[in-house]
C-alpha cells in the first residue's frame, strides 16, 4: 500500500532532520521528504498534524520465550506487543527452552518469525551450549544462519579465558557480544540491591559491584581483542564511570539502559513487590542520577527494554522465590517521553537516536533513518494523547507501570510500508 503521511513532525536522527514534512511511502520505502506533497491518485493520506514521525524503535534486548516459554510469551504477541510500543524490529535473546545455541535454532526462531511476526525478528545466538557457561557454541554456524549477535544472556560467561576466546570468535564473524554483567558468585542468592533497605526487608541483596566488576573484564577484554562488547541493562554509577573512560580511549563497547532503571529506584520494591523485581536490580537514587548523565552525555548509546514476560503464578510467588523479570516493550517510548524528554534530560531527537539509529548502528541492521529510498519502518507518536496502562497487548502482565498514567501514545507503526498497529479510530482517509 502506497500513502502519504502528512503534517507531521519528523525526527530523524540519520540526517538531524526536525520539522514539519510530509512523507511519501511507496512499494515499502521512503520515496520523498517533503514541506507540502500532492498524494498521487489512489494514495492514501494520513494526517500526523501534532504528531511525531520518527524511524520504527529498535530494541536490542527482548525476551520472546518461544520456544518453550509459550505460557508467556510467543514470537506472535511479543512482535504485537512491540509494534504497539512503536517499535519496529526486535534483537530475540538466546535463554529460550531449549536456547537459541545452535544453527538449527536460529533457523527456527526466523522461521517462526516469517511465519508468525509482525515486525522484525533478529536471533541471538547462545555463546555457550546451553547457556552453561563450559563450551562455546557453534559462533560460526548461528552466524551464517542468521544471528545478529551473541549472548548467555539472564547468565554470565564466569570463564574469563572462554569469555576471550567468544570474543575472537565474535570479532572473526563480524557480530558483537552482549554482555550481561553480572559476577554470579557475588550476586549468588540475591534478589534486590544490596543496601540498607534489603536489610530492613529481610531480603538477600545484590552489591552493585556484582556488575561493574564485570564491567571492567568486559572493557580490558574488547581492549585486548578488539571485538565489539554491547553493555547490558546498566545499572550502576561505577559502570557509567567505567564506559565513559573506555569510550574515551577508543575500546569498542556500546551500552544500553531500560526505562524502569531511570524511572524507578530500589524503594519501589515495598510498593510493587515482585513486579519491581529484576536482574539488575532496581539501584539507589545515587545510581539512578548516573544513569541519567550517561545518557545525557551519550555514555549510554542504547535504550532497551529488557523485555521479560513471565506468567501471573510465577510472579504471584513469595519475592525470593518469583523470576526476575518485567515486561516494557508497550510502555518505553512513554515512560521516556515522561521521564526523559518532558524534563529535558534529552532533547527528542536524542531520545529516538538512542531507541533507533544508534542500536541499528551498533548491530549492523537496516532501520533507524527517515531518508529517501530507506525501508518504510516507521512509528507515529501522538504527545498529547492521555492514557493509563490498564492493559496489555503481551501475554505477560508482570509490569510495576501497571495503572499508571501517561501523555504521549504510539498510535500508529508502520514495517516495510505496511500498518501494523493503529490506536484508536484511523487517520486513514
Amino acid at each position: 500500500m502506497d500513502f502519504l503521511i502528512a503534517g507531521g513532525r519528523v525526527l530523524d536522527p540519520s540526517s538531524r532532520r526536525d520539522g514539519i514534512f510530509d512523507l511519501l511511502v511507496k512499494n515499502g520505502k521512503i520515496a520523498s521528504i517533503e514541506k507540502n506533497i500532492s498524494a498521487p491518485k489512489n494514495t492514501a493520506k494520513i494526517s500526523a498534524r501534532g504528531c511525531w514521525v520518527m524511524p520504527g524503535l529498535i530494541d536490542a534486548h527482548v525476551h520472546l520465550r518461544e520456544p518453550g516459554g509459550e505460557e508467556s510469551e510467543t514470537i506472535a504477541s511479543g512482535t504485537q506487543a512491540a509494534a504497539a510500543g512503536g517499535v519496529t524490529s526486535v534483537l530475540a535473546m538466546a535463554n529460550t527452552k531449549p536456547p537459541i545455541d545452535s544453527p538449527q535454532q536460529v533457523r527456527f526462531v526466523l522461521r517462526r518469525a516469517k511465519e508468525t511476526a509482525i515486525v522484525r525478528v533478529y536471533p541471538v545466538g547462545a555463546v555457550t551450549k546451553n547457556l552453561e557457561g563450559k563450551e562455546l557454541a557453534d559462533i560460526a554456524g548461528m552466524v551464517k544462519a542468521g544471528c545478529a549477535a551473541i549472548s548467555d544472556d539472564g547468565r554470565e560467561v564466569m570463564d574469563t579465558r572462554l569469555y576471550r576466546r567468544a570474543l575472537e570468535l565474535a570479532k572473526a564473524h563480524r557480530v558483537p557480544l552482549i554482555d550481561h554483567c553480572e559476577d554470579e558468585n557475588l550476586s549468588m542468592g540475591g534478589v534486590m540491591n544490596e543496601s540498607s533497605l534489603s536489610a530492613k526487608l529481610g531480603l538477600r541483596g545484590i552489591p552493585p559491584e556484582s556488575e561493574s566488576v564485570m564491567v571492567a573484564r568486559a572493557i580490558f577484554l574488547s581492549r585486548l581483542t578488539g571485538a565489539r562488547v554491547h553493555l547490558a541493562h546498566m545499572s550502576t554509577k561505577d559502570s557509567v564511570d567505567l564506559i565513559r573512560n573506555a569510550k574515551k580511549n577508543g575500546v569498542p563497547v556500546s551500552a544500553e539502559t531500560c526505562p524502569h532503571y531511570l524511572t524507578l529506584t530500589e524503594d519501589a520494591v515495598q510498593r510493587y513487590k515482585t513486579s519491581a523485581k529484576m536482574k539488575p536490580p532496581l539501584r539507589s537514587h545515587k545510581d539512578q542520577n548516573a544513569l541519567l548523565e550517561g545518557l545525557s552525555d551519550g555514555t549510554l548509546d542504547t535504550i532497551a527494554t529488557d523485555h521479560a514476560p513471565h506468567d501471573p503464578r510465577s510472579k504471584e510467588r513469595e519475592f525470593s522465590q518469583a523470576p526476575f523479570g518485567i515486561i516494557g516493550l508497550e510502555t518505553s517510548f512513554a515512560l521516556v517521553h515522561q521521564a526523559l524528554i518532558e524534563t529535558k534530560v534529552l532533547t527528542p531527537m536524542e531520545a529516538v537516536r538512542k531507541m533507533s539509529f544508534n542500536p541499528a548502528e551498533n548491530f549492523g541492521l537496516p532501520g533507524g533513518s527517515i531518508s529517501k529510498g530507506a525501508v518504510a519502518d516507521l512509528a507515529i507518536f501522538d504527545p498529547g494523547i492521555s492514557w493509563t496502562a490498564d492493559h496489555f497487548i503481551s501475554k505477560s502482565f508482570n509490569s510495576p507501570f501497571t495503572g499508571r498514567h501517561f501523555k504521549g501514545k504510539i498510535i500508529m507503526t508502520i514495517v516495510g510500508g505496511s500498518i501494523v498497529y493503529q490506536f484508536g479510530s484511523s487517520r486513514t482517509q
